[in-house]
């Protein structure tokens, strides 16, 4: 079992940054693939970033290329998105997950609970 834990969402102007941590328990996150997910209101659940387990491959929906990094740190058992150039569509409850692969359509092992991220125009 794996506990995921999402932090450092909030609200933001449009044109700034945030970075959004994962932290996870239970098992090495190294044992995974991880990726962020994002649902917003109304809307369905999104693919958003991923990122193979040793970090060596990263993949990104195209609504988010050039503006959004993923990466982990598999020695403090975390997992990051870095999100810069912020716009008010970005607004979402962003949600990381372990997953059999990196890639958009991976077969999700564990969800986190989700962190809010609000952009104001």
């Amino acid at each position: 079992q794996v506990q995921l834990v999402e932090s450092g969402g909030g609200l933001v102007q449009a044109g700034g940054s945030l970075r959004l941590s994962c932290a996870a328990s239970g098992r090495p996150l190294s044992s995974y693939a991880m990726g962020w997910f994002r649902q917003a209101p109304g809307k369905e659940r999104e693919f958003v970033a991923a990122i193979s387990r040793r970090g060596k491959s990263t993949y990104y929906a195209d609504s988010v290329k050039g503006r959004f990094t993923i990466s982990r740190d598999n020695a403090k058992n975390t997992v990051y998105l870095q999100m810069n150039s912020l716009k008010p569509e970005d607004t979402a409850v962003y949600y990381c997950a372990a997953t059999s692969v990196a890639a958009p359509t991976a077969d999700i092992n564990y969800w986190g609970q989700g962190t809010q991220v609000t952009v104001s125009s």
